[in-house]
């Protein structure tokens, strides 16, 4: 069964522009929340409130290394999304493979019955 608060939490943080791009900069590797906010034009406390958002949908995990703080994708972080998509996938599936029968016996009846 799907967890349905996760799947809102990481819906949520994927809603956002930034967090999207932090996270295709952590699919590069870990970075430090300094790191995260190079590229852009936000302040240090909102970069570290964007990578909260993360860490509690689960998407992202950080380490303490001494003074560093590196973040990096969470394993499994996607897991129940891509549950609820490929549940999605397949319902799209057989209704489509229900379409193809109805059309193919819609197509042979013509050919009978001209």
């Amino acid at each position: 069964m799907l967890d349905t608060n996760k799947m809102d939490a990481t819906l949520r943080a994927l809603s956002d522009p930034t967090r999207r791009a932090m996270l295709a900069r952590l699919a590069q590797g870990e970075a430090t929340v300094s790191e995260l906010a190079e590229p852009v034009a936000i302040s240090q406390p909102a970069i570290s409130r964007h990578v909260k958002v993360l860490l509690e949908a689960g998407l992202v995990e950080q380490s303490i290394d001494g003074a560093r703080r590196p973040c990096r994708l969470a394993a499994g972080g996607l897991r129940e999304l891509d549950a609820y998509l490929d549940m999605l996938r397949h319902a799209l599936e057989r209704n489509y493979d229900r379409l193809d029968r109805l059309l193919q016996a819609q197509k042979d009846k013509r050919k009978k019955h001209p």
